[in-house]
């Protein structure tokens, strides 16, 4: 049984009690140098145990320290940190629906008519507007309460269970994780692979329509 500590939600919580203590402390005893620098001192010493516990991290070519580094990205609130650490079909997806909601968009504003664009395209501003397929992840992941769920279930790795290119990681609460292995040697989380895909279907159907409701709008135009 192998165990891995990580830099998780209640750390965290406590590494910024930490901090807003320290800087009261700093404003209190303004004019006590000693004080100060042994303030300083306490305050390098956390940062340098926050250090560590980052260099401590099992490598991501394993699946705890692919579930470690997804702790870590939803401690700090950054799930496009996460992205990385998903299975390539989710990847792929979340990629998919990015382009496709701005092919979509740039149809819509194409040939439709003017009012007729305003509600389709405030619809999938956010979709459309992410910068890469990370942060369309991290639109999703915020906006469907997946971070959440995370940040409800997330504790340290008790065990990994390992099959040929699948792997589950069993955590001290008992909550199971399942991963896959990538091309690249990195572990990948697979809970969101359903959504994401979902997801992409639905817009790949969207841009169908908007597809033939524009080509008719070209057509009327041209007559």
């Amino acid at each position: 049984m192998r165990t891995t500590e990580y830099w998780g939600p209640a750390k965290a919580v406590l590494w910024r009690a930490r901090l807003r203590a320290l800087s009261g402390a700093i404003l209190r005893t303004i004019r006590s140098p000693l004080v100060i620098l042994a303030v300083l001192v306490l305050f390098l010493v956390q940062v340098g145990s926050r250090v560590i516990n980052r260099r401590t991290f099992p490598p991501d070519t394993t699946p705890e320290g692919a579930y470690a580094r997804i702790a870590l990205a939803v401690a700090n609130r950054r799930p496009q940190d996460a992205f990385a650490y998903l299975e390539t079909e989710a990847q792929w997806a979340s990629f998919t629906v990015l382009d496709l909601r701005q092919k979509a968009s740039q149809r819509v504003q194409a040939s439709y008519p003017a009012d007729e664009q305003t509600k389709l395209l405030a619809a999938w501003k956010d979709e459309a507007s992410a910068k890469d397929g990370a942060d369309e992840f991290a639109r999703l992941a915020m906006q469907r309460g997946w971070v959440k769920r995370l940040e409800r279930d997330l504790s340290g790795a008790a065990h990994v269970e390992t099959e040929g290119e699948r792997a589950t990681v069993v955590t001290a609460r008992g909550t199971r994780y399942p991963f896959r292995r990538r091309d690249n040697g990195i572990w990948g989380l697979t809970i969101f692979t359903a959504e994401l895909g979902a997801e992409a279907e639905k817009a790949q159907r969207d841009l169908s329509i908007v597809e033939r409701a524009a080509a008719d709008y070209d057509r009327s135009m041209q007559k």
